[in-house]
């Protein structure tokens, strides 16, 4: 998400160059990482679905469909997700639109 914020710098200038709010760019920005999020933990979760058979001499304690070890994961992954998108977030929303459109 970094990477990308700083690949659009221009871009998000030009939008609040426009008149677009400091929330209009978190909010941006946030959609942004959180849709890409969803669609990495919907494919690992069919993938982990699918690949408990085999792991399945792999887990101490733990059966393979454990239901509070998945609901565990997706709370881990969505609490860094955000905190992955909120940092660049908040960069963006710092941008100085001149200084944006300049480089």
């Amino acid at each position: 998400m970094s990477y990308s914020v700083s690949q659009s710098t221009r871009e998000l200038g030009m939008r609040m160059a426009l008149g677009a709010r400091a929330v209009d760019l978190l909010r941006l920005v946030m959609s942004r990482g959180l849709i890409l999020t969803a669609g990495g933990m919907l494919i690992g979760t069919i993938a982990a679905l699918i690949m408990t058979r085999l792991m399945t001499s792999l887990l101490y304690n733990v059966s393979p469909r454990d239901p509070l070890a998945f609901a565990v994961a997706f709370i881990v992954m969505t609490i860094v997700a955000l905190l992955a998108c909120f940092l660049p977030a908040r960069r963006a929303m710092s941008i100085d639109p001149v200084r944006a459109l300049r480089t």
